[in-house]
């Protein structure tokens, strides 16, 4: 047992920091000129702070004797040095190296206090004009506040990371708002998760039955069942997933579990639905997402439209097409006969079956007509396709709804429909039902809507399942393309994916056909980056691919074949050069010119969860990033860089909507639990010039014959075909 003692230093430098537990390494000075280093969990403390710390010596066998701390308190530097140390730390947004050096060589040792009571005085220092001096000091009450929150926080055991999200949600009065119901963290904070709050619960002696804990579970139980794509949760399975989460008996907690139930009833936070004898749980806002759907639908395809067309006339020319325009198939003239015809319709087909050229005689159709229209998709990178390969303006969803940041909601709605006769949409497996209803909201009674899409692909990341359920529903027209156009067939990426989505094993490249689908037989994961090297070295520039238009796309993010390894390797491969302006989060560092990918809707930023970005530059002063998106670069403050992961290599759930010159695809045995046919399907369907398989053959058979998708528990179908309502 190691004797408690008590050290006293200044904070020289970190080793190693996690801001996501806050375990830090770092090296303190302390008896003047000694120095030694510390390890252990602290709170935001930064260089040239006073620091006091209990715990005990230790001896590493690597780094020899060392100090592990137990407790820190820190307290202002006190000494020239540490001041620059500390203000150049990028503690103080507006203050980097360069300033904290001009600042105390200005005003010395009463530096702090000069920017705590006299801050107008900063304006003598050369380079502090209006707006720094502005952003100075609203960072300097933002950092005081903070600090006083990390200190709550840290007494309660908790991660000072959430500090900064915690203040900037609920600002002064943030510690009121955890005291009075901590659970509220795991709704409103994102990162903060149920087990988060429910510590810090039992750290201000909130029991273990309490009926706001047990409340508070049963909400986070469905949202977990929301995560996964269910939009409801059977009774009595609620109840046992609560449970087991509260680690709460079912024979003496039973009572209070259904009182809670009851009271999160009465106050309107979930609804009760009776199907076939067996009750199931929603909360109030997926109940009624899902009902509007319906209603919503049943209303624009019983009300008139607003656009006669003569459709005999229209047809001949889809028959015989006048010069300039593509001969179609039967079932594409159909198709468009389809959206002609009715309000609402739905167009589906895999690769190469012509839902483009659809579109665009569709769009053609309408313009002869001088009928009003839009064209758009989920996701930014769908919506420029869209409008690449239609020759038409294309926009996202978010975008043609026109998000308001103010009122937090979109501008289109019931009230303020869009100024539409038609709206198109593709990638439409993508809709989850909060997109779809807010879409379908915003489309006037009399105009037609189109959904495009590709049925067989995995469904949405977010819950529900939009477009299978109209289909099955059979209330809303439906044609299906089957045919593969002859240039279509001269790419084995399609005639593969084709395959792969009717059960068979992709084919070697074929006599007179495209070479651009490739398989590597391996069958030992380790041996992936050397492959991946071999590829981005040689093979992208052979087929006249830049690394920056490839991407791998891989069933999972853990594991030697997992997204987290692979994004390390590929980062050194295509970005390896060492940088001075980079920053370190979760184990991974991000530099310029990093590919990135955000894994959360942002609507202050209008960034969304899947979008892929490039980190076009890192500003070590003002604690600011810019990621270019596209077409428009989106600002980052450092402590929002957990809102991004590196995406050199992302999930194949996530390159849904997006197309790539190049897609590799490792596929191994150790992604057994997620291989399934729509998954490889979807992967091979992202690539445009060359897909590259690696891996076990045995994995991809199992994957193509693995054709049993979790059925996601949704009711959009009854509420589309019955009576059926909630209670």
């Amino acid at each position: 047992m190691h004797l408690q003692e008590e050290l006293t230093g200044t904070v020289e430098k970190f080793i190693y920091r996690n801001d996501e537990n806050g375990f830090a390494v770092f090296v303190i000075m302390f008896d003047k000129d000694r120095s030694t280093l510390v390890r252990g969990h602290v709170p935001n403390i930064q260089p040239g702070e006073q620091v006091t710390l209990q715990g005990a010596w230790t001896m590493h066998p690597k780094f020899g004797k060392q100090f592990e701390a137990q407790s820190c308190v820190a307290t202002s530097p006190t000494s020239i040095i540490g001041l620059k140390k500390y203000l150049g730390s990028g503690l103080i947004k507006g203050i980097g190296p360069k300033y904290a050096e001009k600042l105390v060589d200005a005003f010395g040792l009463d530096t702090l206090n000069v920017i705590e009571t006299q801050p107008e005085r900063l304006r003598a220092v050369g380079g502090i004009g209006e707006k720094r001096l502005e952003l100075i000091c609203k960072a300097w009450v933002d950092q005081k506040a903070i600090s006083h929150i990390m200190l709550f926080l840290q007494e309660k055991g908790i991660s000072p990371t959430y500090a900064v999200k915690i203040f900037k949600t609920y600002g002064q009065e943030a510690i009121a708002k955890v005291t009075e119901n901590p659970y509220r963290l795991a709704e409103d904070i994102w990162g903060i998760g149920f087990k988060t709050a429910d510590q810090i619960a039992q750290k201000l002696d909130i029991a273990p039955n309490a009926p706001k804990r047990i409340r508070a579970g049963i909400l986070f139980a469905l949202s977990q069942q929301t995560g996964q794509g269910h939009l409801y949760v059977e009774l009595t399975n609620l109840k046992t997933i609560t449970l087991e989460l509260l680690e709460l008996s079912a024979d003496e907690h039973a009572p209070l579990l259904k009182h809670a139930l009851h009271d999160l009833h009465q106050s309107d936070k979930i609804k009760l639905i009776s199907k076939d004898g067996i009750h199931y749980i929603a909360t109030t806002i997926n109940y009624h997402t899902e009902y509007g759907i319906a209603q919503r639908i049943k209303r624009l395809a019983n009300y008139p439209s607003a656009i006669s067309f003569a459709l005999e006339e229209i047809y001949q020319t889809l028959r015989v097409p006048a010069q300039g325009h593509v001969e179609l198939n039967e079932d594409q003239q159909r198709g468009i006969m389809s959206c002609l015809q009715h309000k609402v319709s739905i167009v589906t087909g895999g690769p190469g079956t012509g839902k483009t050229t659809l579109i665009k005689r569709l769009t053609s159709i309408l313009d002869e007509h001088n009928i009003r229209y839009r064209l758009a998709a989920p996701t930014g990178r769908a919506a420029k396709r869209m409008s690449e390969s239609t020759g038409k303006p294309a926009v996202t969803i978010h975008r043609l709804l026109e998000f308001d940041p103010q009122s937090f909601g979109f501008a289109r709605n019931e009230n303020n429909a869009l100024a539409v006769d038609y709206l198109i949409l593709d990638e439409s497996s993508m809709l989850d039902v909060f997109l779809a209803n807010s879409v379908i909201k915003a489309v006037p009674e009399q105009a037609h809507i189109v959904f495009i899409g590709d049925i067989d692909q995995l469904p949405s990341v977010g819950p529900g399942n939009v477009l299978r359920d109209l289909l099955a529903s059979n209330k809303v027209t439906h044609v299906r393309l089957t045919q593969i156009f002859r240039q279509a067939q001269d790419s084995m990426i399609i005639v593969n994916a084709h395959r792969v989505n009717n059960g068979e094993f992709p084919l070697a490249p074929q006599p007179g056909a495209k070479r651009d689908f490739i398989f590597i037989k391996e069958e030992d994961p380790v041996n992936l980056p050397a492959h991946l090297q071999s590829i981005y070295k040689k093979g992208l520039p052979q087929y006249g691919i830049a690394a920056d238009d490839a991407i791998t796309l891989v069933p999972m993010n853990r594991g030697v074949a997992g997204t987290q390894k692979l994004n390390a390797d590929l980062q050194f491969l295509q970005n390896g050069a060492a940088a001075e302006r980079q920053l370190s989060y979760g184990g991974c560092i991000y530099k310029e010119q990093d590919r990135v990918m955000q894994v959360r809707n942002n609507y202050d930023k209008l960034v969304f969860n899947g979008d892929i970005g490039i980190i076009t530059e890192i500003d070590m002063e003002e604690r600011t990033l810019q990621v270019r998106f596209i077409d428009r670069l989106v600002p980052y403050e450092f402590n929002e860089i957990d809102e991004l992961v590196l995406a050199y290599a992302i999930s194949i759930h996530k390159s849904q909507g997006s197309e790539f010159d190049a897609v590799i695809i490792p596929i191994f045995m150790q992604h057994f639990m997620l291989l399934k046919r729509n998954l490889i399907y979807t992967a091979i369907t992202r690539a445009k010039k060359l897909c590259i398989c690696i891996g076990q053959p045995k994995a991809i058979s199992m994957a193509i014959r693995n054709h049993n998708d979790t059925q996601r528990v949704t009711f959009l179908v009854d509420y589309l075909t019955t009576d059926l309502v909630a209670r």
